[in-house]
């Protein structure tokens, strides 16, 4: 009954098992990570446009689209980046979104305080984005490559939040479904690139 499945957490356990099903396990727990986060990340998306009222959810409705201190989506080159850089990037977005959900959630809070499953979802997904990026970071870091991975000022994030607060509800409201839309982006990015080195995905 000692079976075991590659582990994150025990990689000296048997000196005498090479470095390399170790890597496997590990771009494979977090590919799985990733592809879950992924299904979550849809789902909060879902239930925030639910608790924002018209014009959100509202077949087209184009909100107008925020620029968000320390992040940007999904470049249109990405794709064609070197797998390494482009989980570089995937761990810079991901460090860049705890303290932007955190924002949101706060916002929220305010204009839907009986949203608790919104609330939670959101204090979840800043959770989760940190979960994530970590083991994007310790894939980079079995793989011998830099993660170089910035880390964003705390005071970039209440600067949005003392900014939107003072520019109303709408922006309030746009603002988070932007920050959830780039999650979502960023998560799904993260599966894909880490799809290219698991076991049995593309060469």
């Amino acid at each position: 009954m000692s079976r075991r499945e590659g582990s994150l957490e025990d990689p000296q356990a048997d000196s005498s098992i090479s470095p390399l099903p170790h890597l496997e396990a590990k771009i494979q727990q977090t590919h799985s990570l990733a592809r879950l986060l992924t299904k979550y990340a849809e789902q909060l998306l879902q239930e925030y446009v639910q608790h924002q009222g018209d014009p959100f959810g509202l077949p087209g409705f184009s909100p107008p689209r925020l620029p968000v201190a320390d992040l940007s989506p999904p470049a249109p080159g990405h794709a064609g980046l070197p797998v390494p850089e482009r989980l570089r990037l995937d761990a810079a977005a991901l460090a860049a979104l705890p303290p932007l959900l955190d924002v949101v959630r706060r916002l929220q809070a305010e204009l839907n305080p009986r949203a608790l499953r919104l609330l939670r979802r959101l204090e979840d997904a800043a959770r989760q984005a940190r979960a994530l990026g970590a083991a994007v970071e310790a894939v980079l870091a079995a793989l011998g490559a830099e993660t170089r991975a910035p880390r964003p000022e705390p005071a970039a994030a209440a600067a949005i939040a003392a900014a939107t607060a003072t520019a109303g509800v709408f922006p309030a409201k746009v603002l988070g479904l932007r920050v959830c839309g780039l999650y979502r982006e960023w998560v799904s990015r993260t599966e894909a690139d880490l799809g290219q080195l698991a076991p049995g995905g593309p060469a």
